[in-house]
């Protein structure tokens, strides 16, 4: 947080403790445009006030929006503790929400239970309003689209939250929305499942349009979350490192900022618009690297509030999964990183898509070559996956290469021929149970155990 002074605003409401009139200013904010920000523990003259038991209030107030909120606010919301001038306050940030209006549960959709923010305090809605907004809401939303397949599982959902110490209980698929109202998979969860339908790709091109296309891999047809670490993987390959020669030092940099590209291409994949079935796209030209993800702008966001980094979540439901796995930190946070590395010229926005373009800067020339640069890249992460012996073709689909033996010709091959890498099964080269091994020291002891 800032040195600055808070003062309440359109955006900010400030309160010395948690009082019952939480759930009016969360509703105020769910259903304006913008969100807005509330932060407990600061007197409304901006001075901070203490807070006893910080983490028991942080999850009082999750309950509360939780379970005194309708819709559901599920993704819409993050509680973090930050330090105000010496002192631990609970900042809760709010994203407006797609399913406006919002309303407190106990009172209903009327006037008593819709909220607005108006100048610096929530405001009832009048029905008018209320019935307005209504019709206006987004009523396709992934959570309400019925999964076209039912026979879903969640193995790989379920060791990413393990890998975050967070367990998924036999009730997971309704604490996360993934159920339509009469208690079918819904799309959320298609999306999220082992198997589905949903393929994400990245496309290589030799020079700076479409005409010359190198490589075409396929992402995806398995759960969101194991696709996007693919991705972020391959283009972390593709970002190479180049160097700057002056007349001082040499100073070597990425092609494009790996914070703001990681950012991308999360933003890409939560907020696309999937319920035309149509999923982002990763291109990389000898240019650029250019994200395109499908939908545009969500309903209610204006660019300037997009720019400003207000959040606003098409997919609230996948926006939780991933924050929960930990590829998303706070809301509103990713577009912050990528304006730090960026200005809005590397955005193209239009009614239907959202184009990201990270430029190559000019004057840079490679440590290695391009090829050799991605090459020894790839090696070192290869050698690292296996240290635990794998399948050729376990191999290929871990770094995103569908053809198993042109990728162990092209790598694997050339990793053996310098003894850095070992068949499990030397005397049976061709064998179907064949796994490959890091050789360490220099030694392949114990390689062609049964």
């Amino acid at each position: 947080m800032s040195n600055g002074i808070l003062q309440e605003s359109n955006i900010t409401e400030l309160k010395a403790s948690l009082n019952d009139k939480l759930e009016r200013e969360v509703v105020a904010f769910l259903n304006y445009r913008e969100g807005g920000d509330i932060y407990i523990g600061v007197n409304d003259d901006g001075s901070p006030t203490v807070l006893n038991d910080v983490d028991g209030i942080m999850l009082a107030i999750g309950d509360r929006i939780r379970n005194n909120i309708q819709p559901s606010a599920l993704g819409l919301y993050d509680i973090v503790r930050e330090k105000y001038q010496g002192t631990t306050i609970i900042h809760v940030i709010i994203s407006s929400g797609p399913e406006k209006p919002y309303y407190i549960r106990r009172h209903g959709m009327s006037e008593n239970g819709c909220y607005i923010r108006i100048g610096t305090s929530a405001q009832p809605m009048s029905q008018g309003m209320i019935d307005d907004l209504y019709a206006r809401r987004t009523h396709n939303t992934l959570r309400k689209i019925v999964s076209p397949r039912q026979n879903l599982s969640f193995e790989q959902l379920q060791i990413y939250y393990q890998s975050k110490g967070l367990t998924l209980n036999e009730k997971f698929a309704e604490s996360l929305d993934l159920l339509t109202e009469d208690g079918k998979y819904n799309y959320v969860a298609y999306l999220l499942a082992d198997s589905n339908g949903t393929s994400i790709k990245i496309a290589k091109y030799a020079g700076t349009d479409k005409v010359d296309l190198i490589e075409n891999e396929e992402y995806g047809y398995c759960s969101l979350i194991k696709a996007t670490k693919s991705v972020l993987d391959r283009l972390d390959i593709e970002n190479k490192t180049f160097a700057r020669i002056t007349n001082k030092e040499r100073v070597e940099r990425r092609l494009v900022d790996p914070i703001a590209l990681r950012e991308a291409v999360i933003n890409a994949i939560v907020h696309n618009d999937y319920s035309r079935e149509v999923p982002p796209i990763f291109e990389i030209y000898s240019d650029r690297i250019e994200i395109t993800s499908y939908g545009g702008l969500p309903a209610g966001l204006s660019e300037e509030d997009f720019f400003g980094c207000r959040s606003m979540s098409r997919n609230r439901e996948l926006m939780r999964v991933f924050k929960d796995v930990g590829l998303v930190e706070q809301l509103g946070s990713g577009m912050s990183r990528i304006l730090r590395a960026y200005d809005r010229s590397a955005f193209s926005i239009s009614p239907n898509f959202l184009v990201v373009s990270f430029r190559y800067p000019m004057g840079l020339t490679p440590q290695v070559s391009p090829q050799d640069d991605h090459q020894d890249s790839l090696e070192e992460k290869i050698l690292a996956y296996c240290l635990q012996p794998h399948s050729k073709k376990e191999i290929a689909a871990h770094f995103g290469y569908k053809d198993a033996k042109s990728f162990g010709e092209r790598y694997l091959q050339p990793l053996m021929n310098a003894g850095r890498l070992a068949q499990t099964k030397p005397d049976k080269p061709t064998s179907s149970k064949q796994q490959y091994k890091t050789v360490a020291f220099g030694k392949e002891d114990g390689l062609n155990a049964e």
